[in-house]
């Protein structure tokens, strides 16, 4: 079921920039990560309450919570910089580099978690970058 909600959450995250995108056409970019913040603290804390883990928050222990929020933190620095780039960019450019933070994940998982890495996945992290770099140095039609 991993896969399957993996590529359900990449589908939602290209109609997320997409949307994104055309939101930010006549809106600071901030303002608009802003007003979208304000719906991803909503629909999450709704969805914690609906499966009733509401009580489960004072379990969190001090290590998790800091964890937590620190991610918390660079989540919010992460999408402002992406908004200020899809700001300034077109969103079939600025994505595939943002998606380079898959392969920063692999070698941050690998250092910090000691996940292993196979050839398959190194290879796989490559070919990553070398598309998003083809992709966001590509003359956009027309030019």
């Amino acid at each position: 079921m991993w896969i399957v909600f993996s590529l359900l959450a990449a589908l939602s995250a290209a109609v997320v920039v997409t949307l994104s995108k055309a939101g930010i056409k006549n809106v600071d970019s901030s303002l608009a990560f802003a007003v979208q913040s304000i719906l991803i603290v909503l629909v999450a804390w709704s969805v914690v309450a609906w499966q009733g883990n509401l009580p489960n928050v004072a379990a969190i222990d001090g290590r998790s919570w800091a964890f937590l929020v620190a991610a918390g933190v660079i989540t919010c620095v992460s999408s402002l910089l992406s908004f200020r780039a899809l700001a300034l960019g077109n969103a079939s450019r600025v994505s595939p580099l943002d998606k380079v933070s898959l392969v920063f994940a692999i070698v941050l998982a690998a250092v910090f978690l000691k996940e292993k890495v196979s050839w398959q996945v190194m290879l796989g992290a490559g070919l990553m970058v070398i598309g998003a770099v083809v992709i966001a140095l590509a003359k956009p039609v027309g030019e």
